[in-house]
């Protein structure tokens, strides 16, 4: 088992497994409010009160920061909207093709992290700070009528704009820049892959859609999720590996594929018993 968890998966089943998940993410995050955003708001003025009780309230700062430069907002308005998916779906790519041996933990880790996180939207609903008009804040994407993730109301209503805790741009930003500095060779990308996820937190408090405590939460979150799936995939005690592979022979021969699990099975005994 843990040799094969060093070899990449078929390309289509892979792509079949990402289209299956983002999927059934966005429609999870339109679907779980379903009580109105009165808790989203009162929540959004708890987790205020306890940033500034804890001196990290900078996010009106930045935001007025930013808005004084319109250019920079209207960049960091596109980077919100894209890089998020770009960079992740890049980095996933360059896994798969150049480092296999760390594709496995890798994208099941962020989509353990991913997975946990629809909890938190759906548990804690959190409005974003450009909701709060009355404490300052102001959207930047409404006021330069820039392009951004929600400047259509299509775009706005396909989406659960309450989901704010924890933040997974910050998540999926620090996977992919500790993957950038720990796998790549080149220099100038792992300054890069530092520079990404703090860029990223930069442009998600400054644009207020997240809270200081949004960002902590997401790379805790997606820190955790790396953890275990490591442990899970390169250090699991071999009872787990061949309760896994029992588990994994049995759901094959009810879909009747008995024969690779099977052999799947007799693999992973034979490495316990090694």
């Amino acid at each position: 088992m843990r040799h094969r968890a060093l070899a990449a998966p078929p390309v289509w089943r892979e792509l079949l497994l990402v289209v299956l998940f983002y999927t059934g993410y966005t429609l999870t995050r339109v679907v779980l409010v379903q009580d109105g955003t009165a808790p989203a708001f009162a929540h959004a003025h708890e987790i205020m009160r306890l940033e500034r009780y804890l001196g990290l309230d900078v996010e009106l700062h930045l935001n007025q920061t930013l808005l004084a430069v319109p250019w920079l907002a209207r960049a960091a308005n596109i980077f919100y909207a894209t890089m998020h998916f770009i960079v992740t779906l890049g980095v996933v790519v360059w896994l798969y093709r150049y480092r296999p041996q760390h594709y496995r933990w890798l994208r099941t880790s962020i989509m353990f992290a991913t997975g946990v996180a629809l909890l938190g939207f759906w548990l804690y609903p959190l409005a974003p700070p450009r909701f709060l008009h009355t404490a300052g804040f102001v959207d930047p994407v409404t006021a330069l009528h820039s392009l951004g993730l929600y400047a259509s109301d299509a775009s706005g209503s396909l989406t659960n704009q309450y989901a704010a805790m924890p933040s997974m741009h910050a998540g999926w930003a620090l996977w992919c820049g500790l993957i950038l500095v720990r796998l790549t060779t080149q220099k100038w990308i792992k300054v890069l892959g530092v520079l990404y996820p703090a860029t990223t937190v930069f442009v998600i408090l400054s644009t207020a859609n997240h809270y200081v405590l949004d960002a902590v939460a997401g790379m805790a979150l997606i820190s955790g999720a790396l953890w275990v799936s490591w442990f899970l995939y390169l250090r699991c005690p071999v009872p787990l590996i061949l309760a896994r592979a029992q588990i994994t022979h049995r759901l094959a021969q009810r879909t009747g594929r008995s024969a690779g699990g099977s052999r799947a099975g007799s693999a992973a005994c034979r490495t316990g018993r090694s």
